[in-house]
């Protein structure tokens, strides 16, 4: 460790300044007093005091108040905050009457201390009548002075293994637990329940004693982290039930317990962590202050330990799970955008909340994501209030994060020196606390709702857009040409009667143009795109490319999906031409009703990002299973099943080689699975290698040139590395919308045509709408629009019309294009109910058989 360097201020009375040799952090040492621990850094100034066991006490505060104190009173802010949480109760200050002071006085400083630098513990004051933990060969053993009228504390006996924490005995069941809470508060009297909680929170050792369900065993597996959890959402939920002083004095004890010194970390530890974030008193946000500490300690653990931790948090019930998930999203919000500011320190020196609580978020994500079925949905780990920063300084900072900072940096540039971070700028006159400080949102995309991504994507894909288009006009000017508006543009115009060829023959020609706006027109037909020709020309050609006779695509009816003809082609151009409109689609905000199954996304997502200047670099292949077959071919994948599952002779009854059959312009065409495969015969001992065989064989082998020219087609126009950043379920919402519908919301953008809102007829249509199944509505929606899916960003995005039409005999009909719908005035609800569940019930639809 580097020398101490220490210097008396002139004129100062004997006050010394102390540099920390790790941080280079300034402060200055009362006489009388001696500094250990930089307040800024957490880390020790000399090595023996690092190496010193930690005696734990806290100092009694004065009853009178100071000057400086009277100067403060009335205010509010982070520290009148704390400083009224943790406000000693009446029979503290009885039991602190008469101590002597600690060793470094009366201190008034009642906010917790900070963590600036790495280690992930607290440093600060401590409590002497809380037990002291000694640290012996790994160990750690606790004397506690205070005594107990509680018969489930008993004493600890000596352990005969040093090695081995001997924990005291607690018997607190959920059942005693509620009988003393119930008997406290009808006799007024709260010293048995806040006596318990207070001993329960005091240290990591009595929380592990009072919540493991065996404190003799270890729990060292990832499979079980051996809590009680019915104890521990007793214990919770009826914390919030108690008395406000018993709350507060739980929030000490936590404080007490957070303080400890635990490096190296133990299993305990990280148990005693799973226990305290389930505390709901971090709801509060006068309790931020505590519940970023602990989210700091968390996130600072060893890969090691968080392996551990992800599969603890799989083991949480569902509903607790979702409880802290939420917790931590309105942390996170609390923190970038504070109701009131004045209660939360300033952002410049807290910079760390977020992160911290974005990392454990991301623990909890991974949990998540390992559990089948998940435990929360997804979507639940989104933060709608992320949508409202600065996206593209958070999406520059993760792709040159030695240029650019995030929205952390972004935001204490602009609250406190009232500049502006441009992208590619210098970090010229930016603080040294914030200049280190390199964190995106991007970093973990789970926390970044499908509208913040999709935003991302289209900013990045219009920054393209403008190059290109600067490009057209260098090129124009360099031949000496005038600039037209149609070279900002992707113009495509064909002929309806050759609208495949024509569009293969467009879009080959402008491959370079694929990032423009896109405008179409049709050939000999007056009209100028606002968009209704464009929807129409995707809708008309989906429809075109998806016709079973067209031989591209097998419709399964089953599954209710389409998947790719394994044919051989001489041209596969037709396959890239349904990626690109899939491209198209999600940069002109346009929904497609494609039916892909899940796993084809997947593939279109392997790789993310094209690999740079190698063609023939394998795209689009991933390890399948059973289930992604069950979506594509569910009586085959059935069938592999019940293979799986026979107990007789699988040989001898199935008859089975390692070969498929597949159908070729009429004819069966058998292919071998493995070299020789169709002498191999398939036994129990080797099934399951047949069917993983069968299956990479159908999704991945037998169609690889067709999808290899699809993957293509789509990342020619949706080249951008935002695309890492996407789940396969995103990459279907941003080509095909979103699949919640609220009619609710349609009914509000809703514009009528010869109609009033008032009408009767528009009155019934609503009040119908509105009682029909999702199903119904589903198709509703695809009779009108061309797709039963909304765009991700809400009905808000897209307009519905409704237009009258004379004769009452007709059925109603729509303009896809334009998303309305033609009704005629039907005389009574009965009519109407009929008329259009008849319309709706036998449209053809887009891309259906």
């Amino acid at each position: 460790m580097c020398s101490l360097s220490m210097a008396a201020s002139p004129g100062s009375g004997g006050v010394v300044s102390i540099t920390c040799p790790t941080c280079s952090e300034t402060v200055l040492q009362p006489p009388g007093s001696k500094r250990t621990i930089c307040p800024r850094c957490g880390n020790f100034y000399e090595r023996a005091s690092a190496e010193r066991p930690p005696s734990y006490h806290r100092s009694r505060e004065k009853r009178g108040r100071g000057k400086g104190d009277q100067n403060d009173k009335g205010k509010s802010g982070p520290l009148n905050v704390i400083t009224s949480l943790f406000r000693s109760s009446p029979d503290e200050k009885r039991r602190d009457r008469g101590s002597t002071s600690s060793e470094h006085g009366t201190s008034k400083s009642t906010e917790l201390p900070r963590i600036e630098g790495g280690g992930g513990h607290l440093t600060g004051q401590q409590n002497q009548n809380r037990p002291t933990y000694l640290s012996t060969g790994g160990s750690r053993t606790s004397r506690s002075p205070r005594s107990s009228p509680n018969p489930d504390r008993s004493p600890k006996s000596p352990s005969p293994n040093p090695s081995k924490v001997n924990y005291p005995v607690r018997t607190k069941t959920a059942e005693q637990l509620k009988e003393d809470v119930s008997m406290c508060r009808s006799s007024g009297d709260w010293h048995t329940v806040q006596d318990f909680y207070a001993t329960l929170f005091e240290s990591f050792i009595e929380l592990n004693a009072a919540f493991k369900r065996d404190p003799s065993k270890e729990y060292k597996t990832t499979d079980d982290p051996g809590l009680k959890f019915d104890l521990l959402t007793s214990v919770f939920s009826t914390l919030l039930t108690l008395p406000q002083d018993l709350q507060k004095e739980v929030l000490k004890a936590i404080i007490n317990s957070l303080l400890k010194d635990k490096r190296p970390n133990t299993k305990d530890d990280l148990r005693a962590y799973l226990i305290l974030i389930h505390n709901p008193q971090f709801s509060n946000m006068t309790t931020y202050v505590i519940f970023a500490h602990l989210l700091r300690q968390i996130a600072a653990l060893s890969d090691h330990d968080h392996h551990f931790l992800v599969h603890w948090l799989r083991r949480i019930p569902s509903d607790q799970f979702k409880s802290i998930v939420g917790r931590l999203h309105n942390f996170i919000s609390c923190r970038l955008f504070p109701p009131k500011p004045q209660d939360l320190p300033p952002l410049s020196k807290c910079t760390w909340w977020i992160p911290s609580a974005t990392k454990v978020m991301a623990l909890f994500n991974a949990a998540n994501n390992l559990s089948l079925p998940s435990i929360v949905p997804y979507t639940d780990f989104y933060n709608s209030s992320l949508d409202h920063l600065d996206l593209m300084a958070e999406y520059y900072a993760w792709q040159n994060p030695s240029s650019h900072a995030g929205c952390l940096y972004i935001m204490s540039m602009a609250q406190y020196m009232n500049t502006k971070l441009i992208p590619g700028g210098e970090d010229e006159g930016v603080p040294s606390e914030l200049r280190h400080l390199r964190f995106s949102f991007c970093q973990y995309p789970f926390i970044l709702s499908i509208a913040a991504k999709r935003t991302i994507l289209q900013k990045d894909s219009e920054q393209q857009m403008i190059i290109m288009a600067r490009k057209s006009l260098v090129a124009k000017v360099q031949r000496r040409q005038l600039p037209d508006i149609g070279m900002l543009f992707l113009n495509l115009t064909v002929r309806r009667s050759h609208l495949v060829s024509d569009s293969l023959n467009e879009i080959a020609r402008k491959h370079h143009d694929l990032k423009k706006k896109l405008k179409v027109t049709f050939a000999g037909e007056p009209g100028l795109d606002m968009g209704g020709l464009t929807k129409e020309w995707f809708l008309l050609l989906i429809r075109q490319i998806f016709q079973p006779e067209y031989g591209m695509f097998n419709y399964d009816k089953m599954a209710g999906v389409y998947w790719f003809s394994a044919m051989p082609c001489e041209n596969y151009q037709e396959f890239n031409l349904v990626g690109v409109l899939m491209g198209l689609a999600v940069y002109n905000s346009i929904n497609l009703d494609i039916r892909f199954p899940p796993c084809c996304y997947k593939k279109l997502l392997s790789p993310a990002v094209v690999p740079f200047s190698n063609p023939r670099a394998t795209v689009g292949v991933i390890t399948v299973t059973l289930d992604d077959l069950m979506h594509v071919k569910p009586e085959v994948a059935k069938g592999l099943k019940d293979l799986m599952e026979y107990e007789e002779d699988v040989e001898e009854d199935f008859c089975l080689s390692f070969e498929v059959s597949n159908s070729e312009y009429g004819s069966m065409k058998t292919v071998p699975l493995k070299p020789n495969g169709d002498n191999i015969p398939v036994t129990k001992e080797n099934r399951k290698e047949y069917v993983q065989l069968y299956v990479e064989f159908i999704l991945n082998k037998s169609v690889y040139p067709q999808f290899q020219a699809f993957y293509h087609g789509f990342h020619s126009v949706c080249a951008s590395n935002a695309l890492i950043m996407l789940r396969p379920e995103e990459v279907e919402m941003l080509v095909c919308g979103s699949p919640t519908i609220n009619i609710s919301d349609l009914k509000k953008v809703t514009i009528y045509e010869g109609y009033s809102p008032q009408d009767q007829t528009i009155r019934y249509f609503w009040e119908m709408v509105t009682g029909m199944p999702m199903e119904l509505q589903k198709k509703l929606l695809l009779f009108a629009t061309g797709s039963d899916r909304i765009p991700i960003g809400g009905t808000q995005e897209m307009q519905f019309k409704i237009s009258r039409i004379s004769g009452t005999d007709l059925l109603p009909m729509a303009h896809t294009c334009f998303n309305q719908l033609v009704l005629p005035p039907y005389k009574s609800r009965k009519v109407l109910k009929q008329k259009l569940i008849a319309a709706i019930q036998n449209a053809e639809g887009f891309g259906l058989e």
